[in-house]
This record gives C-alpha cells, sequence and structure tokens, in this order.
C-alpha cells in the first residue's frame, strides 16, 4: 500500500462522553479491549532505596478507581508539561488556553492502532506508563472509567459533554478491532468521507460536525489546506463545558479597572466584584495567591494562580509541576476573600506537532518511522499522522462560564471587612478548570491579555 497521510484533528471547549450504557458498571473481562500490540512497562532493574522514612503512600480519593486516579494524575503531569512547551512557543503577553484531557483522549485512541517505537513514544509523553497496570492495553478501560466519572453530573446546570468521531476514507476498509474499541470505550464511529476525490468538501463536514458539538462556538478547526487526497482517517475529540457559579458574581457589582498587561501597556477591563467565603491561600515562599471557585455542583472547580505584584508569571510557569501544584490545592482554606476577577474571553488555536515532538513524540509524525499497524485491514504501510490541531474556547463572566451577561458599571465598596483576604486579578494569571475529587485537569490556561481574545 502507498504511503499515506493521517490527519488527528482535535477540538475543544467545556466536557465529555458517554460510549455503550452498560460501560459504566462494566469489568474489564467484559470489554473486548484487545488491540494489536500492547507496551508492557519494564520493571526498573535495581531501584535505589531512598535514605531516611518511607513516604507513606498517596491517599486515593474516596469511591475511586485507583488505576483511573493514577490516570488522573497522569493527565495533570502532561497538561503542565504541554503548557509549558506552548509558553515557550508564545510571547509573554499571549493568551493560552487548551484542554489536555481532550488532547490526552484523542492520542490514547491513536494509540489503538500503535506498536512498537510508536506505541512507546505515545505512552510515554502522555505519561501513561505511570500508571501501575503494565499493559497499554488497559489504559482504554481506565479511561472509560474515568470518562463516566467526569461526565455524568448530578447537577444539571453544568454541562461537560464530550464527542468522539473518526472520519476514515471510504475506499480502504479499517481493522474491524479498531473501530470495536473506538466505538466501545471513546463513543468513536467512524463515518466514511471521500478524501481522495473531494478534500475540501470532507474538511467542511468535519468543521461542521466539530461546531455543532460545541454549540457553534468551535468553527474551522481544520484549517484551509489542512486535508489533501493522501488523508486516510481524521481522529476528532471535542469537549463542550458551560458551567454556573455556586455564587454567581452581581451584575451591579462590576466597575471599570486597568489590567497591566505588562509593564508597559495596560488595558481596560470589567472587573467582577464578590465577597464570599471560598477556598484560598497565599504561599509567601512562592509569591503567589491560589483561589478556587466552585460552579454549582461542587466537583467542577475554577482555579486561579495570582503570581505577587513584583513576580512574573513566567517564574511561576517554568516552576510549577503537579507535586507542587497538588501541594498548594492541599493547603488551601475556605475563608472570607474579596474577590475582583474580570469578566473575559479567550480563543487559541494551534497545531500540536512541534510540541508533541519536542516532548518525544517523534515518530508518529514520521512516514518512515510511524508505526500503526492496527488502524487498517491491510496493516496500513507508510500510515502516520502529518498534523494535529487544537482549538478552544472559554468565557467567564457574572454568571459562570460560557454564559452571556449584560454590562454595568458600578463603583465597589459599600461595606468594608477588615478581616478578609484581597484576590485582585489585575495582571496576568494562570487559570485551572478542574474535576475536584480526582484533580482531573480539564482546561488550562494563561490569561494574560483578556481585551484581546
Amino acid at each position: 500500500m502507498r504511503a499515506s497521510d493521517w490527519l488527528l484533528a482535535l477540538a475543544f471547549l467545556p466536557l465529555v462522553s458517554a460510549a455503550h450504557p452498560d460501560i459504566c458498571s462494566a469489568k474489564p473481562r467484559d470489554l473486548p479491549l484487545e488491540p494489536r500490540c500492547i507496551y508492557r512497562s519494564p520493571d526498573p532493574e535495581d531501584p535505589e532505596v531512598p535514605e531516611g522514612p518511607t513516604p507513606e503512600p498517596e491517599a486515593v480519593p474516596e469511591s475511586t478507581n485507583p488505576r483511573v486516579w493514577e490516570l488522573s494524575k497522569a493527565n495533570g503531569r502532561f497538561a503542565l508539561s504541554l503548557y509549558k512547551q506552548l509558553a515557550l512557543s508564545k510571547t509573554p503577553d499571549s493568551n493560552i488556553f487548551m484542554s489536555p484531557i481532550s488532547i490526552s483522549t484523542a492520542f490514547a485512541m491513536t494509540k489503538l492502532g500503535a506498536c512498537n517505537q510508536t506505541l512507546e513514544q505515545i505512552m510515554k509523553v502522555f505519561e501513561f506508563d505511570t500508571i501501575k497496570e503494565k499493559t497499554s492495553d488497559q489504559v482504554h478501560f481506565f479511561f472509560a472509567k474515568l470518562n463516566c466519572r467526569l461526565y455524568r453530573k448530578k447537577d444539571k446546570t453544568t454541562e461537560l459533554m464530550s464527542a468522539n468521531r473518526l472520519f476514515g476514507d471510504k475506499s480502504l476498509i479499517f481493522n474491524e478491532t479498531y473501530q470495536n474499541i473506538s466505538e466501545t470505550v471513546y463513543g468513536a464511529k467512524l463515518l466514511p468521507l471521500n478524501f481522495k476525490e473531494n478534500p475540501e468538501k470532507a474538511r467542511v463536514t468535519i468543521n461542521n460536525w466539530i461546531s455543532n458539538k460545541t454549540e457553534n462556538l468551535i468553527q474551522d478547526t481544520l484549517p484551509a489546506g489542512a486535508l489533501d487526497s493522501n488523508t486516510i482517517l481524521v481522529l476528532v475529540n471535542t469537549i463542550y463545558f458551560k458551567g454556573q457559579w455556586k455564587n454567581k458574581f452581581d451584575k451591579d457589582n462590576v466597575y471599570n479597572s486597568d489590567f497591566s498587561v505588562s509593564e508597559s501597556r495596560t488595558c481596560s477591563v470589567n472587573m467582577m466584584y464578590q465577597e464570599t467565603r471560598f477556598r484560598y491561600r497565599y504561599f509567601p515562599d512562592d509569591k503567589v495567591q491560589l483561589l478556587e471557585m466552585p460552579y454549582r455542583g461542587d466537583d467542577i472547580t475554577m482555579v486561579i494562580i495570582l503570581p505577587g505584584i513584583d513576580t512574573k508569571l513566567s517564574k511561576v510557569e517554568e516552576s510549577l509541576d503537579l507535586k507542587k501544584l497538588t501541594d498548594w490545592l492541599d493547603q488551601m482554606t475556605e475563608t472570607t476573600v474579596s474577590v475582583h476577577v474580570p469578566r473575559f474571553r479567550v480563543e487559541d488555536s494551534f497545531s500540536l506537532k512541534e510540541k508533541l515532538q519536542a516532548m518525544g513524540l517523534t515518530d508518529l509524525f514520521s512516514s518512515e518511522k510511524a508505526s500503526l499497524p492496527g488502524m487498517l485491514e491491510d496493516g496500513g504501510d507508510g500510515l502516520h499522522i502529518s498534523d494535529a490541531f487544537h482549538k478552544a474556547f472559554l468565557e467567564v463572566n457574572e454568571e459562570g462560564s460560557e454564559a452571556a451577561a449584560a454590562t454595568a458599571v458600578v463603583a465597589i465598596g459599600r461595606s468594608i471587612n477588615l478581616n478578609r483576604e484581597v484576590f485582585l486579578a489585575n495582571r496576568p494569571f494562570l487559570l485551572l478548570i478542574r474535576e475536584s475529587t480526582i484533580n482531573t485537569l480539564l482546561f488550562t490556561a494563561r490569561v494574560a491579555d483578556p481585551c484581546n481574545p
């Protein structure tokens, strides 16, 4: 078979999925998760015994599968690593927004057809090899369980949805096992399209599907020219989130204020204000404030990491890893906080190819080195990923995230509470939207210029 490209496309907004109705109660033996190739994490030859007392094992959250907990942490480590790669490619005053869980999900589906070093690199870059269950096929079962945890919410005001789809060239026969696992675990059915004769029409079809699944907020994920007659398969993961604050901001308390984009530039924003009890902490050694604002239902929250006035956001970004973030979150306590947060929206769109290559995922994008024999019935010689696209959107206002709101300009300061903390987000900050019970990072963002979405 001739060498052909496989294009991976990702789209995001707030969140996700449902596969088969019984998958959330299924046991591993109930699901036929046997992809063509399996990667087994090597055992360390001579693990060094650390000096001093053995640290206590990390407690697994209540009613949580230990492997799902490990997958959530793997996603967190990947999220922060990819964020740093994005930060390197942007200026300090540029916004960043992405959904790491969306990206991880799409590449987990990619892993279904991978073998040899390609499979090993996927396992390592996405931190799947840190899950104690040694074989790679189990990752799909744990993803199914994680999706059940994330997307089956009790509070009807929070919309967290995801949808996956495979778009394959109609002239080819795709591996039945690959299709079955994609649909069973990720709900990703295969839709045949005519890439060879009309790639532009196929691109429009895929972009329209993405737009429909994200309430028309994600448009044109695949740019012009992204597909050509050599395209074989486009894999899409969409994620959509819309949540109302547990404690809404009063529209009458919105006021105009300056936001310091950089040392030399400010812009005017509509600053939202409220004073109530939130989980909060100031960390003097790191010179950052953390504020956590829950959406209704409490399981989805927004965490804002605000550097001190004299601390550059880039310094916080460089030193941030999952351990530090987890330590910060564990130390936060509920206290009365005077909160000032801008109303804003951010959009981001980028190719993942160079970022993931820099992280070690090289073979997948190489026509000479990629090993993806599990996707096509004939083995797919030369099959590789030509590129991977991600597009994301977030709006934050008085109602919550991604909700319409009117503008009001009123001065604040009706009363003064001397026993409250002040959280004034009038300078660049980091933002995380997470599932709080297992700390799954759904979205990560840098809000550096709220006046330029």
